[in-house]
């Protein structure tokens, strides 16, 4: 099957060719970039396989790929950026991404990513996903692929350039929203379990189904997971969360069986318990819908535009502010209780569950940053704008949450409007409706009242000198007090009148 695609007409491709000609190498371009070319998705990074077809097994080396490698990059000459890794036999070279032709959309990369090895073949130990790695031929580097999706090859020598080599109908799964194993799936699965995880976030990133055996063969070797890092395996969640419908796979590791192994706290989220014919909603699936409604508002950007001085960047909160949703709930299971006349209640499920956030970061090895404490924050916080909206909105209880959101409220008011999940259209309605006028009441306070991160008008040092005190607990509480004052409308934001309360306090209390 010749391919005739315009991005296979690459100027830097023609180029990789002919340099392997000159060479006497076969190379094919292969993986992810001829998936994602039939599936019209960007990618600029290419791997290339190189072979050499006059040298057999025992002699050939996986230099090969070095060897073409260092050929591009001196022909591309300056502006390329060669780096050699020879541990592993392979190379890259970075090459400046030309404009497209015709004045089309621009790259939002400025550069090309060319990966280079050669071709090999991989034997395992069962008690390590890392492959004992020889040379080998074109068909044995694609039968050591993952998905048959990602085992395509084309080839970029001249004579034959633009071939399509597609042993296991990769072209076919595409056409069928297939994710299925090129041999074997429990040897695939057994050999490398990251294998299953990838499995499910490609088949969540683009719409597909797994195939059946595919999908049983992970519920056989689901333990298997256990040989894997844990930064691996979050590398691979983090990318189903930013998926336009991270829930898909969420389900696909609860259907394998991968969940409780890998987030047991998130799995005990599960089911529904009935006493006296009074039950509660499915936490897992309220969660799931609360983490798709989320990435709903960010895919349709309808998210609300954030302060240049929130705890995150904007790139970063897509997906830690999936993560908080995903988290929003997770105390819910330790904080149950049966109460005969109110029903199932989950009394500060959100203080149970912004303590557990920074253990179960550390547990997945997820960043115990600043991002670990946005979670952690959005977490503890959650309740606070559906308490507002169900008692009165009154200017102290909103004046509190603008200070201890600070600039990420924004995003904690997408979290509790991606919260309403009720099947009754009414009731959805009307709690939105009401958020609005707790952002208006917002606006308003913030405007007039500047509380978003604010410190006390009068430091602790100032509170030392007018006193004549020393570093003491008293200063604190004074400072704390004007503080108090301040959020609940006593005095405005206001150096005068906050000296002033400051004065007065310190005389009811005999300081002055």
């Amino acid at each position: 099957m010749q391919i005739t695609d315009p991005k296979i007409d690459n100027p830097i491709l023609h180029l990789v060719g002919e340099e392997a000609d000159r060479l006497g190498l076969e190379c094919y371009v292969i993986g992810g970039w001829v998936r994602d070319l039939f599936l019209h998705r960007p990618s600029d990074d290419i791997d290339i396989v190189a072979v050499n077809p006059n040298t057999d097994r025992d002699t050939q080396r996986s230099g090969v790929g070095i060897l073409l490698a260092e050929a591009v990059a001196k022909r591309l000459g300056k502006g390329a950026h060669l780096s050699v890794f020879k541990t592993y036999g392979t190379a890259q070279v970075k090459a400046p991404l030309r404009p497209p032709r015709g004045g089309g959309k621009p790259h939002s990369r400025t550069e090309l990513e060319l990966e280079f090895v050669g071709a090999r073949r991989e034997s395992y130990q069962h008690d390590s996903r890392n492959p004992i790695v020889e040379d080998g031929t074109l068909e044995e580097d694609q039968n050591r692929r993952d998905f048959t999706i990602n085992a395509m090859a084309i080839c970029l020598n001249q004579d034959r350039y633009g071939e399509l080599l597609d042993p296991f109908d990769g072209i076919g799964d595409l056409e069928r929203c297939i994710i299925r194993t090129p041999l074997d799936p429990d040897i695939t699965f057994s050999d490398d379990p990251l294998r299953m995880m990838r499995a499910i976030r490609f088949a969540t990133q683009l719409g597909f189904n797994l195939d059946g055996e595919t999908f049983d063969a992970i519920a056989r070797n689901k333990e298997r997971i256990h040989i894997i890092t844990k930064e691996r395996i979050a590398e691979e969640l983090n990318k189903i969360m930013l998926s336009r419908k991270p829930s898909e796979g969420w389900l696909l590791l609860d259907k394998t069986g991968l969940l409780p192994l890998i987030f047991p706290e998130l799995a005990a989220l599960k089911g529904i318990e009935v006493k006296e014919g009074r039950g509660h909603k499915d936490v897992f699936l309220h969660t799931l819908k609360v983490l798709d409604n989320v990435a709903e508002l960010q895919n349709t950007d309808r998210l609300a535009d954030r302060t240049q001085t929130a705890t995150l960047t904007d790139r970063d909160t897509k997906l830690w502010l999936r993560w908080a949703a995903l988290l929003h709930d997770i105390g819910k299971p330790r904080s149950k209780a049966w109460d005969p006349q109110a029903g199932w209640t989950f009394r500060n499920h959100n203080y149970l569950g912004a303590k557990m956030v920074p253990k179960i970061f550390a547990k997945m090895k997820l960043p115990l940053n600043e991002k670990m404490e946005y979670v952690k924050k959005m977490v503890d916080l959650h309740m606070r704008p559906i308490n507002l909206i169900e008692d009165t909105v009154t200017d102290s209880a909103v004046r509190r949450l603008l200070f201890e959101a600070g600039d990420d409220i924004e995003d904690l008011m997408v979290l509790c409007d991606a919260d309403i999940t009720s099947r009754n259209e009414e009731k959805k309605a009307r709690f939105h409706r009401n958020y609005q006028l707790v952002r208006q009441k917002m606006v308003e306070l913030e405007e007039r009242d500047r509380i978003r991160n604010f410190q006390p008008p009068v430091k602790g040092d100032e509170i030392m000198e007018i006193l004549h005190l020393e570093p003491c607990s008293i200063v604190g509480e004074l400072k704390s007090a004007i503080k108090d004052a301040i959020l609940d409308g006593i005095i405005p934001n206001e150096y005068e009148p906050a000296k002033a309360y400051l004065l007065e306090l310190a005389r009811e209390r005999g300081l002055l």
